[in-house]
């Protein structure tokens, strides 16, 4: 299955494997599962084409209900989903995959990923193998990482000789990823920013705040508008109708390099979710 939209304005970027992806998608973490319905049918009812959630966010079930009610064609849907940590492994993979995709009421998915690399485990080379089986038998169109560092990177791609398409890493103004973000360009690796208007602090910061009077935008927007412009996939996430709409009003207009240069110096490293060197299997997300 070929990903393509004929209903929606948002900008796409082609894969390292030819797969065509969404820039702006609609992420569900924390979406608890009995709001998950209405959420995703609003997102979709806005232009939203492309949604990620993972098994450990317990609501692929009401993601897939979502898709099943929208009335969309398949193939204008973008699905992503991800294998969790405590099913790492080959066989286990396999297994998580079944029952996601039963969940998620899907014959074929568009891209799915390795959660969090938990190297402590030494099971994500063997993890991705299962990604490359599933792929090869035509259940998923394409195959990437989330959370990897580049040592993981480097390893998936030595020893399997396929370079994940995308990676789903933390990336805020506060931490813009500058290095990873240059290793994934030099591999074809897109780059996919979870948490991508960080968790509030970001929003009030006066640099932004600034930009967003000048340019008559929310902060948000301003944002979201650094990623795009970086060239990032961004999955923002609300339960929120107005803010759902309000995440998706990027398109029209552009940040001057001055204004991309002030978010840039924001960068102070500061993290809202778990380091991925030092993440342990089992732990929450």
């Amino acid at each position: 299955m070929t990903y393509r939209s004929e209903t929606s304005p948002i900008p796409s970027i082609v894969l390292n494997d030819g797969q065509v992806m969404p820039k702006l998608g609609f992420g569900v973490f924390q979406v608890a599962a009995d709001v998950a319905v209405n959420t995703v049918a609003t997102a979709l009812q806005v232009g939203y084409r492309s949604l990620d959630t993972a098994a450990v966010y317990r609501n692929e079930a009401e993601v897939g209900r979502a898709i099943a009610e929208s009335g969309l064609p398949r193939d204008e849907i973008f699905v992503t989903t991800k294998v969790w940590n405590d099913h790492q492994g080959y066989d286990a993979t396999l297994r998580a995959f079944d029952e996601s995709m039963k969940l998620l009421g899907l014959d074929q998915l568009d891209l799915y990923l390795i959660h969090w690399p938990i190297a402590q485990a030494n099971l994500y080379v063997d993890t991705f193998r299962a990604l490359q089986a599933l792929k090869s038998q035509g259940r998923i169109t394409s195959i990437g990482v989330s959370n990897f560092q580049r040592p993981h990177l480097e390893r998936v791609i030595a020893e399997t000789g396929e370079t994940p398409v995308v990676n789903q890493i933390e990336l805020h103004p506060y931490l813009s990823q500058p290095e990873l973000r240059a290793f994934h360009a030099e591999h074809g690796i897109a780059t996919e920013a979870w948490s991508p208007l960080g968790q509030g602090a970001e929003l009030e910061d006066p640099v932004i705040t600034a930009i967003a009077t000048e340019t008559g935008r929310t902060p948000a927007q301003v944002i979201l508008r650094w990623h795009m412009q970086l060239g990032n996939v961004a999955i923002p996430k609300s339960v929120t109708p107005s803010r759902i709409a309000e995440n998706f009003e990027v398109f029209d207009f552009e940040l001057t390099n001055a204004q991309m240069a002030r978010i840039h110096g924001l960068d102070n490293g500061t993290r809202v979710g778990p380091d991925p060197d030092t993440f342990m299997a089992g732990a929450p997300a």
